[in-house]
């Protein structure tokens, strides 16, 4: 009896491991860039991910443990086992099984609340060094990246100085997409007729994939892009050389924007600046019919659409 008994407690251990250790064969030797964040911004992302891994393992384990132990204890061959169908309450165990769970919530509630503040992809990274601005704009299926400061654009591909503050404006001249760089953070989308914004920041030098995570045609999945993170001074000097590069002009924009899925690579110097707010004022005509029928429709109300920022509307 000793051994049987000795058999039995063991299932539960024996099962966690066997787990545990084909869990670890099958992402051994696997790179998530979720879990090897490269920036401030997605270290903290990845602490909130822990967090909720072992609050939900608090409740999970426990369950899938009481359920093994109890399927085995009440089986139909075990005639030594006590059923009772008039048990009565239990206030102990009654305060375990609603407590814990509403104590969990009630934690995720105040987590929740406060890295929706401190993680808002419009908030501003406090550094020493200057903001690099980057304008996005996701198009059919590739991304063009214009740096309106340095006068420079990009297709597929980000340069950017380390440990040094990101500020995205993003936009689409195609369907919905949404912009993620996993190494470095939250993921936001870009919608045609209306800007979002992003702050991020590298760590340190490296290279990091970027996504688009929005299913919006045949051509999504190699949407894709990277990030280059590269000294003060090797970005400076990159930027000497993309300078000398061909001029992107509107022309070049109509040509680029057609539908492809090459994933090349390339780099222009920006002749036109007024680029990525006619890109985005393209759309504007369309709305601003739309406002003038709405208030034809409904004069005494107030359809504000000078604003087509994506954060803003999220707040009415």
């Amino acid at each position: 009896m000793t051994m049987k008994r000795f058999l039995l407690a063991s299932i539960i251990p024996l099962t966690l491991t066997g787990l545990v250790a084909i869990g670890w064969w099958l992402l051994n030797g696997v790179d998530m860039d979720v879990l090897n964040p490269s920036g401030d911004i997605a270290l903290q992302q990845r602490r909130i991910l822990f967090i909720t891994l072992v609050l939900a393992a608090i409740v999970v384990i426990p369950v899938f443990a009481m359920l093994i132990g109890f399927a085995w204890r009440y089986r139909h061959t075990n005639k030594k086992a006590r059923y009772d169908a008039n048990w009565t309450d239990n206030k102990w165990l009654e305060i375990v099984w609603w407590g814990i769970p509403i104590a969990i919530i009630g934690f995720l509630a105040v987590l929740t609340w406060q890295t929706s503040h401190s993680l808002d992809p419009y908030r501003a990274i406090e550094s020493d060094k200057e903001t690099v601005e980057i304008q996005v704009v996701a198009l059919q299926w590739k991304w063009l990246f214009i740096y309106p400061e340095e006068g420079i654009v990009t297709v597929n591909h980000i340069v950017v100085p380390e440990k040094t503050p990101l500020h995205f404006t993003l936009t689409a001249d195609a369907p919905m997409s949404a912009f993620w760089v996993p190494s470095l953070g939250s993921q936001i989308y870009a919608m045609n007729g209306m800007t979002s914004q992003l702050n991020l920041i590298a760590d340190h030098t490296g290279v990091f994939d970027g996504y688009n995570t929005n299913i919006n045609g045949k051509g999504y999945s190699s949407m894709q892009f990277t990030v280059e993170s590269k000294t003060n001074r090797n970005y400076e000097s990159w930027i000497k050389r993309t300078k000398s590069s061909a001029g992107f002009n509107q022309d070049t924009y109509a040509s680029l924007a057609k539908p492809s899925t090459e994933g090349v690579k390339t780099a222009y110097r920006l002749t036109d600046a007024s680029i990525f707010d006619t890109i985005v004022g393209k759309y504007m005509h369309g709305m601003q019919e739309n406002k003038e029928e709405m208030n034809v429709e409904a004069p005494m109300e107030n359809h504000d659409m000078k604003s087509h920022d994506m954060h803003s509307m999220e707040g009415h």
